[in-house]
């Protein structure tokens, strides 16, 4: 017994740890994973929503210092309880999603990793079971240095912790997993190679044939069925290839404008998801930056998913000379996790990405 404690303490604290650290580095994109989970349309618990990045911060902390106080040997019972109630609660999240098909990536790992709904309720009950060996083995959990020095280990997981967090959060991620990190090219990552594999779907056809119903399946094409046709149901079998930015546009209401701007060697991108939710700090640093790099040759445009009315509020209030293009939410939170971010890009290759914070140290 005292051998299995040993394996599942190994497993259990490094996966909690890497885990942990993974969403920690990103602690804004688990925050809009937890509002997927609080919407109506999963757990209908939307007043969380307000709160999902506090809770998001105050969950990834506490499974980083939770897989430190395991290897350590802190609290043994307090560490194992705790880990045990993360587990069950977890475990039934990713069960309600992968059941009624409600999210389709659970964020364990971020945007490093991506599980399906099943491959993600599989994992968790795999840790569950590792904890349930060290929950009744408990005695064997015994501290590796002595109670000073574990005691000051463990207060330090939890400094560091809440100072990193805090840290990504005023800049940006320090690992950036996401399809428009610095270097990568937007075009690319929208396009899907001739080779691509293709999705596969399943038709599901219902005839009436000499007053009873014929079922047929097909992949796609009509089948020859000398009866009456009822309905057709269709399910996806394989998406295929899907490309890694998908969303992504440069567009008004005269068009789309995408490819011409993508084609520009000298372009900034001032992203705000939400305008009226934009940090006004960062609102009033846009004026002196845009002007100066209008002043460079550079081409400034601003995307946001909010309406005209918002775009033409903030530009009087700034007495911003740069227009705002729509582009969908979802996808400029992708872009960069700071309200407003700003981009230098290169012929559709980003070359600089920062938080607003950080807004002079980009060089132009």
């Amino acid at each position: 017994m005292k051998y299995l404690v040993n394996i599942s303490r190994l497993f259990v604290g490094i996966l909690f740890i890497i885990s942990g650290l993974i969403k920690l580095n990103d602690p804004l994109g688990f925050s809009y994973k937890l509002q997927e989970y609080f919407s109506e349309e999963v757990l209908n618990m939307a007043f969380l929503e307000h709160y999902a990045l506090m809770i998001a911060v105050l969950v990834v902390v506490y499974e980083v210092v939770l897989g430190v106080f395991l290897l350590i040997g802190y609290k043994p019972k307090f560490t194992v309880w705790s880990l045990l109630l993360m587990i069950v609660f977890f475990s039934f999240l990713t069960f309600y999603s992968a059941y009624f098909d409600k999210v389709k990536d659970c964020g364990c790992f971020g945007d490093a990793i991506k599980f399906t709904p099943w491959q993600s309720f599989t994992k968790d009950i795999v840790l569950l079971f590792f904890i349930l060996i060290l929950f009744f083995g408990v005695k064997h959990l015994k501290p590796v240095f002595n109670k000073l020095t574990v005691t000051f280990l463990a207060l330090l997981s939890f400094i560091l912790s809440f100072w990193f967090g805090y840290h990504v959060l005023m800049h940006l991620p320090t690992i950036d997993f996401r399809p428009y990190h610095i270097g990568a090219n937007i075009e690319e990552g929208m396009t899907i190679p001739e080779d691509a594999p293709k999705p596969v779907v399943e038709y599901t056809w219902k005839f009436k044939v000499d007053g009873k119903d014929k079922i047929v399946t097909t992949d796609g094409s009509y089948p020859s069925v000398d009866g009456e046709f009822v309905s057709v149901d269709t399910k996806v079998i394989d998406e295929g290839y899907q490309p890694p930015i998908v969303d992504f546009s440069i567009e008004t209401n005269d068009g789309d404008y995408t490819q011409q701007f993508l084609e520009k060697d000298k372009l900034i991108m001032i992203v705000s998801y939400n305008l009226d939710k934009m940090e006004l700090e960062g609102a009033r640093k846009l004026k002196a930056f845009s002007d100066k790099a209008l002043k460079m040759g550079y081409t400034v445009i601003g995307l946001s998913a909010s309406g005209d009315e918002a775009k033409q509020r903030l530009k009087e209030r700034y007495h911003l000379n740069f227009d705002f293009y729509l582009c969908d939410e979802k996808a400029l939170k992708a872009v960069v996790r700071s309200n407003p971010g700003i981009l230098v890009v290169h012929k559709g290759t980003v070359m600089q990405k920062v938080h607003w914070n950080d807004i002079d140290d980009l060089k132009l």
